[in-house]
């Protein structure tokens, strides 16, 4: 049978759990085959969970009277839009090894694929719209597919207003760790949902091979700047800016050209450095304090300074910011007042009101200890520049959590509700109680933020996510008017 059909025969063989012919089968006769079945370990896997659930949640938001062939055909438009579109990286994580690029073996979106239900929906909730049979029409559907993204990407809707300040300028982040699969993912992702401009420090034929091996689209030159620390026409002006800067540092001709040569941090810093770059995401391998010098050393002037690593972790019950997670090991009091004042200034950047708790071992002068002191100290730094925003110290963590508690051991503090940041008097603290979150109680973590640096250059960490980099680059790509 399969002979007698024309070039490239489309077959669907349903059938479970024994086709009605096996995929090999067909193609033994017809290579080009493009065929599709029911299970899920051959290609194109047709599974009614792609547009069930999806089809009735569009149309049960917008109170529709009936499901009528216009929001089917919606339906299925939304799913071949995906089909596609750049694999989620989600779903190439989950079925890790398999090519995900649109074609004969991948005309149909993978059930994992965490988009779905935004495309869907809304596109079914459209149609029902437009077609007169939806009894509750909901005014803005870019807001409703927002909130069914959110219900899978946890970051979605607390980065909607960081989205939405970033795109009101066009900024150029370079990625100094270019050839990694999460940042050629990311600045895909980039160049579809932002106006931000990504550029990759890399080889480019290594870029080239990772992007078509991950079924991207992306290449370079034509999507994106390259800069090649084995062969750019800028390397003798990037070694000498940073022999001048660091000349009276001990840092020879010699040393800076292979550190132009060979340190892409160093070669990104430099970049934004001379303004070839608005902001400089780097971490994806290596130590947080490896980066942090580099930075510090080319960018840490006129002002800037790094003043402390912020983390956002979003939980089930919300997010809850941590600070310091990086930079100071053992911050002096006006360190851990810089950081607070930063924290503040950067969670309103997500549309949240800072409630701020300045923790320690010691809880409202209970005790004679070196951080208790450390953070009294602190507070009292702050209560001179009276801030605009609420803050409490020093006290344990779970009095900072847990308003109840800590009226009962000091009636009337100034902080009103759950905090919502946590500053502790080191990184020893606040990078354990940062990992314990991630880990026990499932949270995703959003940064870290580096506090200080004027929003030129952020140091995330070697567990990042291609999400967590889109997240960082839409941070980075904020101008600092937003949220000084």
């Amino acid at each position: 049978m399969v002979q007698k059909m024309g070039k490239q025969p489309i077959i669907f063989a349903l059938a479970n759990p024994t086709p009605e012919i096996l995929p090999d089968d067909a193609r033994a006769v017809a290579p080009d085959a493009i065929i599709a079945t029911g299970r899920s370990d051959f290609p194109n896997q047709v599974n009614n969970v792609l547009c069930f659930p999806f089809i009735f949640r569009g149309a049960l938001d917008v109170g529709a009277t009936t499901i009528n062939d216009e929001m089917e055909i919606a339906c299925v438009e939304g799913i071949a839009a995906l089909a596609r579109a750049t694999t989620a990286a989600e779903a190439a994580a989950a079925y890790r090894g398999e090519t995900l690029t649109f074609g004969p073996d991948y005309l149909i979106p993978k059930p994992f694929d965490p988009r779905l239900i935004g495309v869907v929906s809304s596109a079914v909730a459209r149609a029902a719209m437009e077609t007169g049979v939806a009894t509750r029409p909901i005014e803005d559907l870019d807001a409703y597919k927002h909130r069914l993204d959110g219900s899978v990407f946890r970051s979605a809707l607390i980065m909607r207003p960081v989205f939405e300040a970033a795109a009101t300028a066009t900024r150029r982040i370079v990625f100094a760790e270019g050839e990694d699969e999460r940042v050629l993912r990311a600045a895909n992702a980039m160049l579809e949902e932002t106006t931000d401009v990504p550029i990759l420090i890399g080889r480019p034929e290594v870029i080239s091979m990772r992007a078509e091996r991950a079924g991207l689209p992306i290449r370079p030159e034509r999507d994106f700047e390259i800069v090649n620390p084995e062969n750019d026409p800028r390397y003798r002006d990037y070694w000498e800016t940073y022999h001048q800067l660091m000349a009276r540092r001990g840092v020879s001709p010699d040393i800076a050209r292979a550190i132009m040569r060979t340190n892409t941090t160093a070669i990104g810093a430099v970049m934004v450095h001379r303004e070839e770059a608005d902001s400089l995401i780097c971490g994806t391998f290596g130590q947080y304090s490896w980066h942090l010098q580099y930075i510090r050393q080319i960018l840490a002037r006129d002002g800037l300074q790094p003043v402390g690593a912020l983390s956002m972790i979003i939980m089930e019950n919300g997010p809850l910011f941590v600070a310091d997670t990086q930079c100071h090991n053992d911050p002096t009091p006006q360190q851990v007042a810089e950081t607070v004042i930063g924290a503040a200034r950067h969670v309103r950047r997500f549309g949240v009101t800072p409630r701020i708790a300045l923790c320690s071992h010691s809880q409202f002068g209970n005790l004679d200890s070196y951080t208790g002191r450390k953070m009294r100290a602190a507070m009292e730094l702050l209560e001179a520049r009276k801030p605009d925003f609420m803050y409490d110290g020093e006290m344990h963590v779970d009095a900072a959590l847990d308003p109840e508690l800590r009226e009962r051991i000091f009636p009337g503090s100034r902080l009103e509700g759950a905090a919502n940041i946590v500053v502790f008097p080191g990184t020893d603290a606040a990078s354990g109680v940062r990992n314990a979150l991630k880990i026990c109680a499932n949270g995703l973590e959003v940064g870290p933020i580096l506090m200080g640096m004027g929003n030129r250059a952020h140091i995330v960490t070697p567990s990042i996510t291609t999400r967590g980099l889109l997240n960082m680059s839409v941070l980075a790509g904020t101008p600092v008017a937003h949220y000084s």
